[in-house]
This record gives structure tokens, sequence and C-alpha cells, in this order.
């Protein structure tokens, strides 16, 4: 009985499964991003991941685990080097799944899979986030308080002998009131 088994073998036995997730891992670690199929991207990040958690503390021991994964001199220097220098922070998550659609010959489902920090696109819209403040239309709020704050700087003082309670004495003003007053009788 197989209860408990779960991973996808790819279609492959184990030795051909092995060596190829070593060398996705390695080009993964040395170019920081592939293009790969789903099911592929899915396995390999349970097999880096766990790589890249490994070189955080750097020791000899963990050097020659990590050899015996990728059998590269050359990912072993970018993992324990470049990689985690980057990512030495991080609690995890240290690959990212983006999908592109489907390949045209046998309609597999492709994507890309990248290391999170080494992606500059990402990282430049993640660091503006611009505060945004919501408006009501009741007009209150931020509106209000900028008008109260402008209407002490416009104040101006008008003597008390200016200020007249007359009539204007302007032609067009005299129009304006005419109308309104023929408007409010209708």
């Amino acid at each position: 009985m197989r209860h408990g088994k779960k991973f996808n073998h790819l279609g492959r036995k184990a030795a051909h499964r092995k060596a190829m997730l070593s060398n996705m891992a390695t080009s993964l670690i040395l170019h920081k991003r592939i293009s790969t199929t789903l099911a592929k991207a899915k396995e390999l990040k349970k097999y880096v991941e766990p790589l890249i958690t490994r070189a955080k503390e750097d020791t000899t021991h963990n050097r020659r685990v990590a050899f015996s994964y990728l059998k590269n001199k050359d990912g072993i220097k970018a993992l324990f080097g470049e990689v985690i220098a980057k990512v030495g922070t991080r609690p995890g998550g240290y690959t990212r799944i983006i999908k592109t659609g489907f390949r045209l010959g046998d309609n597999a489902e492709m994507c890309i899979i990248e290391l999170v920090d080494f992606n500059e696109l990402m990282l430049k819209d993640s660091k503006p986030a611009k505060k945004t403040t919501r408006r009501s239309r009741r007009g209150s709020g931020s509106k209000s308080t900028e008008t109260a704050s402008a209407a002490p700087e416009k104040k101006e003082v008008v003597p008390a002998a200016e200020t007249s309670t007359e009539e204007p004495t302007n032609e067009a003003d005299d129009a304006s009131n005419e109308s309104n007053e023929e408007s409010e009788k209708n």
C-alpha cells in the first residue's frame, strides 16, 4: 500500500528524477530564474528551499550536505555566497512561481521559478507603497481641515465704516435682483 507517499514522480525513475532536480536546482541558483513546467517547478521548490535554509549556517557539514544534493562546486559557491547574502534574513519562501501559459507542443502548463530577492522589478513595485486617503461624498474629513487652515491666512480686516447694508448701486446687480424676484413669483 502507498499510504502517505505523496510526491510527484514526474514520470521518471528515481535516479533520473534526482539528477534532473539537481541540475535544475543548480541552474536556479546560478541564473536566479529558470523557465520550466509547473509540475517540475513545484517539485524543485521542495528540493531547493531546504538547501537554502541549510546554507544560512556556513559550516563544512552544511556545505557537504548541499554538495551531495547539487553536485556542482560553482552552485555551492553561489549558494553560500551571493544567494545567502540576499536571502539570509528571510524566514522562508525563497522562491516564487509565476505561471506563463501553456506550451504549444503538448499544452503543458509553463511557469517561471525564480529566487525572490533577485527580481529587481518586483522589488521596485513593492517599495513605493504610497499611502492613499479615503474620501467620502459628505465633504467631511480632510477637505474641511484644509479649508479651515487656509481661511485664517486670507482673512482681511475691514473697518466698520466701510461695511454697509445699502442696496447695490451697480445696474448689473439690480438686474440680477429683479430676475431673482420674478423667478420667485413663478
